[in-house]
């Protein structure tokens, strides 16, 4: 993939981030995309050769839209600083999210602010074995690769049905369960995305596992 030509792409849309320039760039900006989308299809295939229980998530299945969702966030700008895309989207579980942006890139996973019974499950898992999902989160090389849980939301007391001293508590309060690894894209523009990709889903997916198994079993 052409890493440099998506970000110099991306570079001059967000300096003309409307859809005349968008229209009038349209044969640039689909072959930016259809190249991202035979990259992640590699990735696809990279990651299910590794990975036994591997969701298959083509390119144009995994890719997401490049407009921001004005309905929702009207004060946005129209389209989005990045190219993003999920791979392993089994339904109703958390995704491998991987973002690639002008000055930051991003490789993510696990479940962002989940619906009241799926957060329920992730919760019950963690009340019947929370020491499983430490020992993830405290193992050293995945510590140096995500550092902890992505900081969102979290309750002020215990959710409901759990006490106040349970021993899992700080986990039990979040209402997002994810991690994020973040890195400058100069750091792929001399190559080495597809080494990068591989190396943080395999730290990433015995947190992804216990967390699907927990919503799914």
């Amino acid at each position: 993939m052409d890493v440099k030509n998506m970000v110099l792409f991306l570079k001059e849309l967000q300096q003309n981030n409307n859809k005349e320039w968008m229209d009038a760039n349209r044969k640039w900006y689909k072959k930016v995309r259809e190249d991202y989308i035979v990259w992640l299809d590699d990735m696809n295939d990279a990651l299910a050769e590794m990975d036994d229980e591997y969701y298959d998530t083509p390119g144009r299945k995994g890719i997401n839209r490049i407009n921001n969702n004005l309905m929702f966030h009207p004060n946005k700008p129209i389209y989005k600083d990045h190219f993003g895309a999920g791979l392993d989207k089994r339904p109703n579980t958390g995704d491998f999210y991987l973002e690639i942006g002008i000055e930051r890139c991003m490789f993510a996973g696990g479940l962002w602010r989940p619906d009241p019974k799926t957060l329920r499950s992730v919760r019950d898992a963690i009340d019947y074995d929370g020491e499983e999902l430490k020992k993830i989160l405290n193992k050293k090389s995945f510590k140096t690769t995500f550092g902890e849980l992505y900081l969102d939301e979290k309750l002020k007391s215990s959710p409901k049905g759990f006490s106040n001293d349970h021993k899992h508590i700080d986990l039990l309060r979040n209402k997002t369960f994810a991690v994020v690894h973040e890195f400058e894209t100069d750091e792929i523009l001399q190559g080495g995305l597809k080494k990068t990709l591989i190396k943080v889903y395999k730290e990433m997916l015995p947190f992804r596992r216990y967390l699907n198994q927990a919503v799914t079993v």
